[in-house]
């Protein structure tokens, strides 16, 4: 094989655009759901921040939104397995609109109102946790078996693309026109994805479903903690950014260690460019079977490309570390997903999709409080090295514990056998 020929094999698969009209609407939603939920996520805590002059208060969104994301997410999984997913999608992007324009409206009021904005803040994240698991449990049913590895680096390319863009936006218009049309671009955001979701085909449940209650949430939870090669993915994903997530150590570093304030955006930006390079050269990731074993070096990696960050004698190559990272857990990130949408049953997919998104939750929300511990107790740098090294360490031990996530190979794998005959026998 050429140079050329090589280079080509690199490149994104796009074969799931080509062939499925359904997952083009579902990605291109998802795309523009992204960039408009990441230019409310600077307005919300700049305009906290400008009303009450309070890090706490910022902060505090955080705490609000905590308890709403873990039931709803968890109750949205369970329901997505009961109703009709597309509907759900629809019904919820309609109430988040909703609940956008009514930011919108207080922020361009003369004395918006600071406790609305905690209350629809909670709304929100309710909304989306629910709306989630039936997004990413409809994934699967637009493509075809063997195109979920392709189909996952391209919606994890539209997030990424949506997570640095919008911030981008967001940022100028908060200095330029004002808070209030930051909400403006979400809503109108919300509207087109929501109208994509209307116009997708039907995807009706393939078997009997279970009404959402806490005997079914528990239910899946039991599937989940039975299967280890689910539970390794979990695991990693958890270990990777408890220990490992930098991000809230950023203006520190920027400001205290390098004095470089203004150089900050890079380090936001960083990871995100990493990722979206990695999504666009991931036409490898098709050819790859063993899953586990790929999973748990690349989240290796990502923890090893901290810790190296955090010792880097310049800013750049804490950058160039940084993107790296980046660009390791978007692999990492697309062969999880690969994982749980070849082998999750149509009939767990919501209740799973619900749990995924704790698993990569809460996980950083742990990780800001141990780094920001750590920095304080240590130093900035000591908090990024240890955590990153911390990571590789957690992340050897699961798969040492987990062997059955070490070897998994898709090929040969009891649930991705079966996921794949279902499907060809519905075909």
């Amino acid at each position: 094989m050429g140079w050329t020929d090589r280079i080509r094999a690199l490149r994104m698969d796009l074969s799931p655009w080509r062939s499925s009209r359904d997952f083009r609407l579902l990605l291109v939603a998802g795309t523009v759901f992204y960039f408009g939920a990441m230019v409310s996520y600077v307005a919300i805590p700049y305009q906290v921040y400008t009303l009450t002059g309070s890090n706490f208060a910022v902060g505090a969104i955080g705490l609000v939104e905590l308890v709403p994301l873990v039931v709803f997410g968890l109750y949205g999984g369970a329901l997505a397995d009961h109703v009709d997913r597309r509907r759900l999608l629809v019904g919820l992007g309609v109430a988040q609109a909703v609940l956008t324009a009514v930011l919108a409206v207080n922020a361009f009021r003369d004395d918006p109102s600071i406790w609305l904005i905690f209350v629809v803040a909670a709304l929100l994240v309710s909304t989306s946790a629910m709306q989630r698991p039936s997004r990413e449990a409809l994934l699967p049913r637009t493509v075809a078996h063997d195109e979920l590895t392709a189909a996952n680096a391209l919606f994890s390319f539209g997030m990424q693309v949506g997570v640095l863009a919008g911030p981008m936006l967001g940022g100028l218009l908060v200095a330029y026109v004002g808070i209030g049309w930051c909400f403006v671009v979400d809503v109108l955001g919300l509207i087109v994805a929501t109208v994509l979701y209307r116009v997708m085909g039907n995807y009706p449940h393939r078997a009997e479903t279970t009404p959402p209650s806490l005997a079914s949430i528990r239910e899946g939870m039991d599937y989940a903690f039975r299967r280890r090669d689910l539970l390794g993915t979990y695991l990693v994903d958890i270990a990777a950014m408890l220990m490992a997530l930098p991000v809230v150590l950023f203006p520190a570093l920027a400001a205290e260690v390098f004095e470089r304030p203004e150089l900050l955006g890079l380090l936001y930006a960083a990871e995100t460019i990493g990722a979206v390079v990695a999504t666009v050269l991931s036409g490898w990731t098709g050819r790859v079977h063993h899953h586990g074993r790929a999973i748990v070096i690349a989240a290796a990696a990502y923890g090893g490309c901290v810790a190296l960050a955090g010792v880097m004698p310049s800013f750049g190559l804490v950058v160039v570390m940084l993107a790296l990272s980046g660009a390791a857990d978007m692999i990492s990130g697309i062969f999880r997903s690969t994982v749980w949408s070849q082998t999750i049953p149509e009939a767990m997919r919501g209740r799973l999709a619900g749990i995924e998104m704790l698993s990569y939750s809460l996980g950083p929300l742990g990780g800001q409080v141990r780094a920001g511990i750590t920095a304080d107790l240590w130093s900035v740098r000591g908090a990024i090295s240890s955590g990153g090294a911390a990571c590789v360490g957690a992340v050897a031990v699961t798969a040492f514990w987990l062997r059955d996530f070490w070897s998994y190979d898709a090929r040969t794998d009891e649930h991705a056998i079966a996921e794949r005959e279902s499907r060809a026998g519905d075909a």
